[in-house]
């Protein structure tokens, strides 16, 4: 289960935020598809007020490797 193409094209939160949802529906159970969507929309809130550009790019680089490594877990269980 590879992720998605174009992880390269996310620069803000909202594109990270759909980006992230689209990795879910690719994992192969509904329960974990619902424990991901929970975590992202959490995480999506506790750092809905940052503000340091700088921040939210680390914030992204982070996501999007934690979506990988997810990704790479599931994919080795089917």
């Amino acid at each position: 289960m590879a992720p998605l193409p174009n992880a390269e094209l996310v620069q803000n939160s909202l594109q990270l935020y759909r980006y992230l949802l689209r990795c879910c529906k690719q994992l192969p159970e509904e329960n974990i598809r619902q424990h991901y969507r929970h975590a992202i929309r959490q995480s999506f809130k506790v750092h809905a007020d940052e503000d340091d550009p700088e921040r939210i790019q680390q914030i992204i680089k982070r996501a999007i490797e934690d979506a990988d490594w997810v990704m790479n877990k599931y994919k080795k269980r089917e």
